[in-house]
């Protein structure tokens, strides 16, 4: 029965993969220009998948190692979703998030020789890429030690992406949906609105309005979305293998987005095979880090995963060039952002744990205090004195009922799954009423 479980758990492990794996063996097959251009993507794909390989082993190996050593510095905690338990008396090592996070670092470096030889304009990037994740990999170290306060976690997230806009080489101009170019243009001629907006941005009256140069401000919404992806993941959390196993459906639906794109040649090609360089390796340490979060955990993976896995995926959506599409893999970690505003911006009272309570047998919603008359919207009853916290987890326990911590992850991995596959979706057939071709 233990064997049967632990075969299982690895299905349920390698199935977001698959239809990466699926792409990947179609890829190596597919005609290019020449000969010697497939010999050198087949040869590069394989090294990243031999790095990505590397990755899983070297976290697997080291992680019950370095463990010994956080709890030794005093770096650990209990598991509140096991409390009065027994699992949850004995301390449990935190941070651990510096193993992967490490591990990834020096396969990039790896990676960078390869990539180097084959791609040497792209070397500026690469090195961003390292400095920025590398930045918020120490981030998330020093905040699980120290405990930043949060204004620290929105300025510096900021800071560390300056290395990725200033090595940007791409376009600021967007192009607009069909349905809204009658609102810049119309008949050729320039609309009151589009005057108005002319003032902050560029409208190309050659195309009639379809393309709009943001400029200075296109590089600040990938500033913000650096934030927001180093955050988003932090903030959706708080059970066992939600934060490693989001990061890793994720990192599955960007492969497959990227041998997409490389599969049909597109114009933006190398970019998405620098995204596959990174996505690889991260899937890797992503898996062997699951291993030992998954529930019940026996570490702890910390802010310094999310900052550091948040930050990888700010890159890759900055330098391959798709950070717009990048978002529609976000969608649960969007819901979870609105949902919790009105508690991350001190409009509704915001205790400092909102993860779900254990009742000795499964997980329910957690709540915080409140007058009866107070927040009857978020309230069952309007005389009830306790408010459940919002967050897209509680939500679920509210909507399906209390359940297994296992079960209640596993369900939420599966909701992360059905959004990106909808995003790839609307990506690929949806755009289709909005945008030409």
């Amino acid at each position: 029965m233990i064997q049967m479980k632990f075969y299982s758990n690895y299905f349920l492990a390698l199935l977001p993969v698959f239809p990466s794996l699926l792409l990947f063996l179609r890829l190596i097959n597919v005609n290019t220009s020449s000969i010697q251009d497939i010999e050198t993507r087949t040869s590069q794909l394989f090294a990243y998948v031999l790095l990505g390989i590397l990755g899983f082993y070297l976290t697997n190996q080291l992680v019950p190692h370095i463990k010994t050593y956080t709890l030794k510095r005093g770096i650990g905690g209990k598991d509140l979703g096991k409390k009065g338990t027994p699992l949850g008396i004995e301390p449990i090592p935190e941070a651990l998030g510096i193993v992967p996070g490490t591990v990834f670092l020096v396969c990039l470096i790896f990676a960078q020789v390869l990539f180097a030889s084959t791609n040497p304009e792209k070397l500026l990037d690469s090195n961003s890429a390292l400095l920025a994740i590398c930045f918020m990999l120490f981030l998330g170290f020093t905040d699980d030690v120290l405990e930043w306060p949060w204004r620290y976690k929105l300025i510096l997230p900021t800071i560390a992406s300056l290395p990725l806009l200033c090595c940007y080489k791409g376009s600021t101009s967007i192009v607009m949906p069909i349905q809204m170019r009658p609102l810049l243009m119309n008949d050729n001629e320039v609309t009151i609105l589009g005057h108005l907006l002319g003032y902050l941005i560029t409208i190309d009256t050659e195309t009639n309005g379809k393309v709009v140069n943001l400029g200075l401000w296109y590089l600040l919404y990938m500033g913000m979305l650096a934030v927001f992806c180093t955050n988003a993941i932090n903030i959706y959390a708080g059970i066992n293998g939600l934060e490693v196993g989001q990061a890793y459906v994720i990192a599955c639906a960007v492969l497959v987005h990227n041998f997409i794109e490389i599969s049909s040649n597109s114009e933006s090609s190398e970019n998405h095979l620098f995204s596959v360089m990174l996505m690889l390796p991260f899937c890797g340490v992503c898996l062997g880090l699951l291993r030992y979060n998954w529930c019940p955990a026996s570490v702890f993976v910390g802010d310094t995963f999310c900052y550091f896995s948040g930050m990888t995926f700010a890159v890759v959506g900055i330098l391959g060039h798709f950070s717009k599409t990048l978002l529609l893999f976000f969608i649960p970690q969007i819901i979870n952002f609105l949902w919790s505003s009105p508690q991350l911006f001190k409009i509704v009272p915001c205790p400092r744990h909102r993860l779900p309570r254990f009742d000795g047998t499964n997980m329910v919603a957690s709540t915080f205090k409140c007058k009866p008359d107070d927040f009857c919207l978020l309230k069952k009853s309007p005389t009830a004195t306790e408010c459940p916290n919002m967050t897209v987890i509680n939500l679920t326990l509210q909507i399906l009922g209390p359940m297994t911590e296992c079960n209640l992850c596993l369900t939420l991995l599966f909701f992360q799954g059905l959004t990106c596959l909808a995003g790839l979706v609307c990506r690929y057939y949806i755009a289709g009423f909005f945008f030409e071709g």
